[in-house]
C-alpha cells in the first residue's frame, strides 16, 4: 500500500513538473519575440497556384503539402496570391491560428484573391482596405475584363501586454496592452503577367507608391510606421517596375523601399520589400516538396525582421 503511494507521488510530481517546463518553455519563447532592440517579426509571401482541374498534382493533393509547409516555417504573417475561395477557406480552416482578411480580385469571394493570414494572438487589425490597379483604383474589379489586378493591405498592431505584475501607464487596464503597440503595414498584390502587359506593371507600381506615400505616419509627431510590400509581380529585380520601388542606386531616397533579395536570384519575381525602421535577419526561397512533387509552381519566400521599438 505505501509503495503505492510513493509511485502514485512520484508520477503526480513528475507530471508536475511536466507542466511546468512546458509553460516555461512557452513563455520563453512568446518573449523571444520581443527583444531590447524591437520585436521579431517572420513573413511569407505564396503563390498558392490556382486551383486548376490540369494542374498536377491537383488542389487536393497540393493543399495539404501547403499546410504542412506553413506549418513548418509557421510565418507570422503570409501573404497569397492566385488562392480561390475555396483554397483561401480551407487554409483558414486547417489554420486557425490565423486571421485572414482580403477580397477577391472582381470584389467579394469572386475571382482570385490577394489574401492576407496574421496570427490571431500577435497582432491586431486595426485597418484594411484594397484597390484595383487600374485607372480607377477605388472600383474594385475594374481594369482589363480578363484577369483584373488588386492590391490588399492592411494596418497591423503588434499586441504588446505588459508582463505579469507590471502596471500600466493609466490606473484602470482599460486600454491593457494597446499601450505603446508597434503599428506597421502590410501590402499583398499580383502583378499583370506578360509582355505585353510591361506598361500595365509599371504604372502599378507608380499607382502603389502613390498610394502608400502618406500612410507612414499620421503626422510629424508621430513615429514613422514600417511597411511591408510583397507579391507575385511577374518581373525581375532591376526592371523598371522593380526600380519605382527601390530606385537605380544613384540617389538615396528616404520614401524608397529596400529589397530583402539582395543576394538572391536575379530572376526572381517572388519579392518582400520593407522600408521603415526594419532590419532584415535572414532571406530563404522555400525549396519544399514532398519526392519531388511541390505544391505550387511558386516557391514561397520567407523573411525574418527585426523591427525597432
Amino acid at each position: 500500500m505505501h509503495r503505492e503511494i510513493r509511485e502514485f507521488k512520484k508520477a503526480f510530481y513528475l507530471i508536475l513538473f511536466g507542466l511546468f517546463f512546458i509553460s516555461t518553455n512557452l513563455k520563453a519563447q512568446t518573449k523571444n519575440d520581443v527583444t531590447k532592440e524591437g520585436y521579431k517579426i517572420t513573413l511569407m509571401t505564396y503563390n498558392l497556384k490556382f486551383a486548376s482541374p490540369t494542374y498536377k498534382p491537383l488542389w487536393e493533393v497540393r493543399r495539404e503539402m501547403q499546410v504542412d509547409m506553413i506549418r513548418k516555417y509557421n510565418p507570422d504573417i503570409i501573404g497569397t496570391q492566385e488562392g480561390l475561395k475555396e483554397q483561401i477557406d480551407y487554409l483558414a480552416e486547417q489554420l486557425p491560428e490565423y486571421v485572414v482578411v482580403g477580397e477577391g480580385r472582381q470584389g467579394g469571394d469572386d475571382d482570385e484573391h490577394m489574401a492576407i493570414f496574421y496570427k490571431r494572438d500577435k497582432f491586431r487589425l486595426r485597418e484594411l482596405n484594397s484597390f484595383a490597379l487600374s485607372k480607377t483604383p477605388e472600383l474594385i474589379g475594374s481594369g482589363p475584363d480578363v484577369n483584373p489586378r488588386i492590391m490588399t493591405w492592411a494596418r497591423l498592431a503588434i499586441i504588446n501586454k505588459p508582463e505579469n505584475g507590471e502596471k500600466g501607464k493609466y490606473p484602470s487596464d482599460y486600454r491593457g496592452h494597446w499601450e505603446n503597440s508597434k503599428e506597421f503595414y502590410i501590402f499583398n498584390t499580383h502583378y499583370f503577367n506578360g509582355g505585353k502587359a510591361t506598361l500595365a506593371r509599371l504604372n502599378a507600381s507608380k499607382l502603389i507608391m502613390a498610394k502608400i506615400k502618406p500612410l507612414d505616419r499620421f503626422g510629424k509627431w508621430t513615429n514613422e510606421r514600417p511597411i511591408f510590400l510583397m507579391g507575385d509581380f511577374n518581373c525581375r529585380p532591376g526592371s523598371d517596375p522593380h526600380k519605382v520601388f527601390v530606385g537605380d542606386g544613384s540617389t538615396e531616397n528616404t520614401d524608397l523601399f529596400i529589397d530583402t533579395n539582395v543576394n538572391g536570384d536575379p530572376k526572381e519575381i517572388d519579392w518582400i520589400l520593407y522600408k521603415g525602421s526594419v532590419i532584415p535577419q535572414n532571406y530563404e526561397e522555400i525549396d519544399y516538396n514532398v519526392n519531388g512533387k511541390y505544391p505550387s509552381d511558386h516557391k514561397p519566400i520567407f523573411v525574418e525582421f527585426l523591427i525597432s521599438k
